[in-house]
């Protein structure tokens, strides 16, 4: 046997058509659709660390993590039968269409439901009254014999014997089940995939790179199987309901308190249900015992568990064991970094609950909620004021949306994964050689617009994506004849603000010029306007993820006070600015006295007004010469 060098905390379990893996801090699910795509899903969960004291306490613990444990993996094989079988909307029935239409309910949430409910009752029969019908028969047969005649042997329906007979029956009818699933083709294929978590788990745990090869030279037998922790449950249950029952139906009399055989068996199925936490936390502990060895001398002990589990593994294939590694992968990089993104299965969904999703998960990154609707909107090609509608989303649109969504996780910025965004009316692309244009900078287009006069020249400084330009352009020549001339220190945004014009068919009317403000610039001009980088140096550092790390910083930073631009503008306006000109700013919250300030000092200019933007914060100033 192989020692492990590299023992793991990460576990997982074997699901729909793949894998799932949970750790600390993590857990994710790979599985393939029926057109052999691979998906993947990964979600953060409470870390045992910051979970309540208690709940880490030996044998408790044991308890918790069961509990956890059962709930997530009962979530990840719902979540991956949505995703086995991708979704064909042209093959949709007309009952799943009329379901989703008339209920908004969709067809595959029905079935999760009745699928879950019938599992359940069907476990409870098998492996709880089964075994108590079955062990009841025996027992009312012993006490027919003996009552003809003799004396009845210590027995009773809470006694040793009666509690090890039960036991040995579940555990009878547990290994039968396992051995009748291998009937069916689909459980063997979930049997391969658990072969594959072990194998993949056990790969990591000697120290070899999960690659295909490296993980299938591996055992699929695993210590922390949980096969082999069912089995013990089997194992400690006989024991505890053996004593248990022992002592309140022997000891305490209950069985001679209780004459009805049939209320006598519901006291013992009380009994049981209430022992069935102290079952689960003596098996985990023993499980964890066995696992932190790979000594020999267990070897007796963890056989059993071995045995069931070359019932409950096979062999995987290649595409199988690359569903495992995915998983593992995911989980161990999530563990070890905070900011790794979750990621989920694109499946048909309601809107509004895809929608609360994503707007909880931005909340938690400090992502404004309102672009959760946009992307849905976009995505959708459908009005933002239609989000309260309900509609069942397809899986080919859900995925379109979760695309989207997970790359905003990432910080970059939702107009930059669009490519585009709404100026005044136009679409402007936009990508990380420009700044993203805002709707307070609308605000100075609507003054600009309505100061311009027949045969005005314009020139827009720090142009960037070419908005101003093209919104100034555009609206000047519905009444109007103008030129207009769009300078910028970058030859990248230049190219953007170039195409920006042809897209918007106002190429004729702006002429694009490389020049740091003034420099490269020839003529005076009857407007000149400009939204130059007013962020102060020493804040940057504290802007928005998405802006500090995504968009441009020459077109953000203004110096130690933010206000370099204005100064160098201040000094130079006068040789390019016509009598009777205009000059309109954008700036800063609180900048707007600062820079009225510097030009009556810099310039000759004979007035200067600050228009306030729809929060009312000065945003726009006026300077007239």
């Amino acid at each position: 046997m192989k020692k492990k060098n590299n023992r793991t905390y990460i576990g997982g379990q074997a699901v729909i058509q793949g894998v799932m893996m949970r750790g600390k801090s993590a857990m994710a699910t790979a599985v393939r659709d029926d057109k052999g795509v691979l998906h993947l899903e990964a979600k953060r969960i409470k870390p045992p660390e910051k979970r309540k004291k208690w709940t880490r306490v030996p044998f408790l613990r044991g308890v918790v993590n069961f509990v956890l444990s059962l709930v997530d993996g009962m979530k990840a094989l719902l979540r991956s039968s949505e995703v086995a079988v991708a979704d064909d909307e042209e093959n949709s029935t007309k009952f799943s269409a009329w379901v989703e239409e008339k209920w908004k309910i969709s067809a595959g949430d029905i079935l999760t439901a009745v699928s879950t409910f019938l599992g359940i009752v069907i476990a409870l029969g098998l492996f709880f009254f089964l075994p108590g019908y079955l062990t009841g028969l025996i027992d009312n047969a012993v006490r027919a014999k003996y009552a003809a005649g003799g004396s009845m042997p210590h027995w009773g329906q809470g006694g040793i014997f009666y509690n090890l007979i039960e036991g040995g029956m579940r555990l009878a009818i547990f290994v039968c089940y396992i051995l009748f699933t291998l009937i069916f083709k689909s459980l063997r294929e979930t049997y391969r995939y658990h072969g594959a978590e072990h194998k993949t788990i056990n790969c990591y745990e000697y120290g070899l790179p999960l690659t295909k090869e490296n993980v299938k030279g591996c055992s699929r037998m695993h210590d922390r199987c949980g096969t082999t922790f069912i089995f013990l449950v089997l194992i400690i249950s006989i024991l505890v309901f053996s004593l248990v029952g022992w002592v309140f139906m022997g000891v305490v009399g209950l069985e001679r308190a209780i004459s009805s055989s049939v209320l006598r068996r519901l006291v013992l199925a009380v009994i049981k249900i209430v022992c069935l936490p102290l079952v689960a936390g003596i098996s985990y502990e023993i499980l964890k015992l066995l696992s932190l060895s790979s000594s020999p001398v267990l070897f007796p002990l963890k056989a059993p568990g071995y045995l069931l589990q070359l019932l409950t593994t096979r062999e995987p294939t290649d595409e199988m064991i690359e569903c495992a590694i995915t998983a593992f992968e995911k989980v161990k990089e999530m563990d070890e970094d905070p900011e790794s993104p979750e990621k989920i299965f694109a499946t048909e969904v309601k809107l509004t609950k895809l929608l609360a999703m994503m707007k909880k998960t931005f909340a938690a990154h400090e992502i404004d909620e309102a672009d959760a609707e946009w992307i849905v909107a976009l995505s959708l090609n459908i009005p933002r004021s239609s989000l309260k509608e309900e509609r069942i989303i397809k899986q080919a649109g859900c995925k379109k949306i979760l695309d989207i969504y997970e790359e905003r996780l990432t910080g970059r910025p939702l107009w930059y994964i669009i490519g585009n965004t709404d100026f005044y009316g136009y679409r402007i692309k936009v990508d990380e050689r420009v700044l993203i244009p805002r709707p307070e900078t609308e605000v100075l287009v609507r003054e600009a617009v309505a100061s311009l006069r027949e045969g005005d020249s314009v020139l827009d400084l720090c142009t960037g994506s070419g908005a101003i330009a093209i919104a100034v352009s555009a609206e000047a020549s519905k009444d109007k004849t103008v030129t207009v001339t769009a300078a910028d220190i970058s030859e990248e945004a230049l190219e953007l603000a170039r195409e920006n014009a042809r897209y918007n068919k106002t190429a004729a009317g702006i002429t694009f010029v490389k020049s740091d403000l003034f420099e490269g610039i020839r003529g005076k001009f009857n407007l000149i306007t400009a939204n130059p980088p007013y962020v102060k140096h020493g804040e940057i550092a504290s802007l928005q993820r998405e802006v500090r790390d995504f968009e441009p910083r020459i077109a953000l930073d203004g110096g130690v006070d933010g206000l370099d631009f204005y100064r160098r503008i201040a000094a130079k306006v006068n040789r390019y600015i016509a009598r009777g000109g205009m000059l309109i700013l954008e700036c800063g919250e609180n900048q707007a006295q600062e820079i009225i300030k510097i030009f009556n000092q810099s310039s000759r200019c004979d007035y200067a007004m600050v228009v306030r933007d729809l929060n009312g914060i000065e945003r726009v100033i006026k300077i007239g010469f």
